[in-house]
C-alpha cells in the first residue's frame, strides 16, 4: 500500500481515479490500485472514453455483435460505455458493500450535447442507470441552468447523481439546493432516501487558468495573487457545504436517511508547471471530500505528496481575501464563471464528437 495515499484517505479525503477503460479493467490495474494505491472509485467524462475508445481493437467482438444487431452509433456509444462502467463497478463492488455505499462509485455522463435539454438529460439519465443495472453507479448531470431542475427529478426518481461542471459558489448552492429539493420529492413519494447518493464535482485548475491569464492582463501588483484562486474558492465552497448540510432542512431529511452530498474536487491536475502538481489534492484536504485524479497526479502524490491534516477549514478567512483581493484588482468572477461552464460544456462536446467519429470508422471497419 502506497503510504502518502493512505495517509490522504485516512485524512478522509475519498480518492477517485477520473479514467476508465476497458484495459484498465481486463488487466487487473483497476483492481490493484484498489489494493494498493487506496482507490474507491472512478469517475468519467466524454473526453476519458474518446481517449479510450482510440484503440478500438480492445472492442472488437463488442463492436460486431452491436453491428450484428444494427445498433446505430448513439446507441453502440451508450452499450460500450455501460459495459465499461457496468465492469469496473463490479471490482468496485467489495468497497461499495463495505462503505455502505459512501464509496465504491462508478460515473457514466450523459451525452454533452444535452446540457442544455432538462427533459432529454432526465431520459437519458434514466437510460444509462437502467443500462448499467449497479447500485454503485453515479449518472453525471452538468450543473448547467436547464441541469438543475434534470439534477432534482433524477434525484426524486431515486437515481444517485454525480453533479458535475460546478465552478462558482452561486451555482453550487443552487445544486445543494436541486438535490435536497429532490430528496424531499423522493420522500414524498415513498424512496428509500438511504439508497439515493450525490456527490458535487467542483472544479478546480481550470479557475486558476482563467484567472491567472486576467492577472496578467491587469499586471502590477494582481500579479501577486496569481494560483491562488482556485483553491480559496474550492475552500469557500467547502465553507457553503457545511453550512448547507447543518441545516434543519437537511436534518429533516437526514432524519428520515438521506446521505450528504459530498464535495468532489475535480480537474486536480494542475496546468501550469510553475506549481507544485500535489497542489489541488494537498491543499484541498478534509473529509468527507472526494478527490478524482487523473493518473499523473495521483501518481506525483504517490512519490512526493505530504498530507497535513484538514487544509481546508482553518483556511476560510484566508480563502475569502483572495477571492476579495482579486476582485478588487479587476477580475470579474462572474464572467469567469460563465466562461469556464460555456467552455466545458463545449470542451466535453468536441470529445463527444470525436467520440461519435471514432466508434463510426470502427463499425465500418469491423
Amino acid at each position: 500500500m502506497n503510504e502518502n495515499l493512505k495517509a490522504l484517505h485516512d485524512a478522509g479525503v475519498s480518492i477517485w481515479l477520473d479514467d476508465l477503460s476497458r484495459q484498465k479493467i481486463d488487466s487487473g490495474e483497476l483492481a490493484n490500485l484498489i489494493a494498493e494505491s487506496s482507490v474507491t472509485g472512478v469517475t468519467t467524462n466524454p473526453t476519458i472514453f474518446a481517449a479510450a475508445f482510440k484503440d478500438m481493437s480492445v472492442y472488437g467482438d463488442k463492436l460486431r455483435e452491436l453491428k450484428a444487431e444494427g445498433a446505430d452509433v448513439d446507441e453502440t456509444i451508450r452499450q460500450l460505455m455501460s459495459r465499461d462502467v457496468k465492469d469496473a463497478c463490479t471490482v468496485f463492488g467489495d468497497v461499495y458493500a463495505q462503505s455502505a455505499g459512501y464509496d465504491g462509485r462508478v460515473s457514466i455522463e450523459v451525452a454533452p450535447t444535452l446540457a442544455y435539454d432538462t427533459d432529454e438529460t432526465v431520459t437519458q439519465a434514466k437510460v444509462l442507470y437502467d443500462l448499467v443495472g449497479e447500485d454503485n453507479v453515479l449518472i453525471k448531470i452538468p450543473a448547467t441552468k436547464e441541469g438543475l431542475p434534470a439534477i432534482r427529478e433524477t434525484i426524486a426518481a431515486g437515481v444517485s447523481v454525480n453533479v458535475t461542471l460546478i465552478f462558482s459558489l452561486e451555482r453550487y448552492r443552487e445544486v445543494m439546493d436541486a438535490y435536497l429539493a429532490g430528496l424531499e420529492d423522493a420522500a414524498a413519494a415513498g424512496k428509500d432516501l438511504s439508497k439515493i447518493h450525490s456527490v458535487a464535482s467542483f472544479f478546480v485548475s481550470r479557475v486558476d487558468t482563467e484567472v491567472d491569464n486576467r492577472l496578467d492582463k491587469i499586471g502590477g501588483d494582481a500579479v501577486a495573487l496569481k494560483g491562488k484562486a482556485a483553491v480559496a474558492n474550492a475552500r469557500l465552497a467547502f465553507q457553503a457545504y457545511e453550512e448547507v448540510f447543518s441545516s434543519q432542512r437537511f436534518a429533516a431529511l437526514k432524519a428520515q436517511g438521506a446521505n450528504l452530498q459530498r464535495p468532489l474536487w475535480a480537474s486536480t491536475g494542475v496546468k501550469n508547471p510553475a506549481y507544485p502538481d500535489t497542489l489541488y489534492v494537498a491543499e484541498l484536504v478534509a473529509k468527507p471530500c472526494v478527490n478524482t485524479m487523473p493518473g499523473a497526479t495521483m501518481a506525483a502524490y504517490a512519490d512526493h505528496g505530504v498530507t497535513k491534516g484538514d487544509t481546508i477549514r482553518p483556511n476560510y478567512a484566508d480563502a475569502q481575501q483572495v477571492m476579495d483581493d482579486a476582485a478588487a484588482a479587476g477580475v470579474d468572477f462572474a464572467d469567469v464563471f460563465t466562461v469556464l461552464e460555456d467552455e466545458g460544456v463545449e470542451k466535453f462536446i468536441v470529445s463527444w464528437k470525436e467520440l461519435v467519429a471514432g466508434v463510426e470508422e470502427a463499425l465500418a471497419n469491423v
